[in-house]
């Protein structure tokens, strides 16, 4: 009897998987999953999409930033039912139609604003949600509009000079 009772709670939670419609760096994404699953998940193994990497998990390194609708948000813990309405944007996404970089990602290049490239996801993402919110930051505007992204590589004056860059030529 247990055996079919365990048989029985395995297919229920198997069919809990829900068919979501994705908006993902413009284009439509039809995905099977738990609704429950969180966003980066269904990116990364789903959609095939590494720009957005896994951390802490916890919201709090920046790692696994994406746009939701333009503005910077970690996706370890949303929910892939709670973005169904919203645009996505990964770091793939931000490449132009013409395979130019955005303005952003090409002054990270420009500036070697990268080491380890752990965290470059969360930088760029962030950095593309502030240059959108400020054309002109200061510094202490882009050290607040950053602050949700951890670096331990030590080029936080890089990144510093590639949002300026960033900044003149969006």
């Amino acid at each position: 009897m247990l055996c079919r009772e365990t048989s029985l709670l395995t297919n229920a939670v198997l069919t809990m998987e829900k068919t979501l419609t994705l908006q993902v760096n413009g284009k439509k994404h039809t995905v099977t999953v738990d609704p429950a699953t969180p966003l980066l998940y269904v990116l990364r193994n789903q959609l095939q999409l590494n720009g957005p990497k896994y951390g802490c998990a916890l919201h709090q390194c920046g790692s696994c930033m994406v746009l939701l609708n333009g503005k910077a948000n970690p996706s370890c813990q949303i929910p892939v039912d709670a973005v169904t309405t919203l645009s996505i944007t990964t770091l793939e996404g931000l490449i132009r139609p013409d395979g130019s970089l955005h303005p952003v990602q090409q002054a990270f290049v420009d500036q070697q604003a990268a080491q380890c490239g752990y965290c470059l996801n969360g930088m760029v993402i962030s950095a593309v949600s502030l240059l959108q919110e400020t054309k002109k930051p200061d510094d202490t505007a882009i050290r607040e509009g950053m602050q949700r992204v951890l670096c331990r590589c030590g080029s936080q004056a890089r990144v510093m000079r590639a949002i300026k860059q960033a900044a003149q030529h969006s």
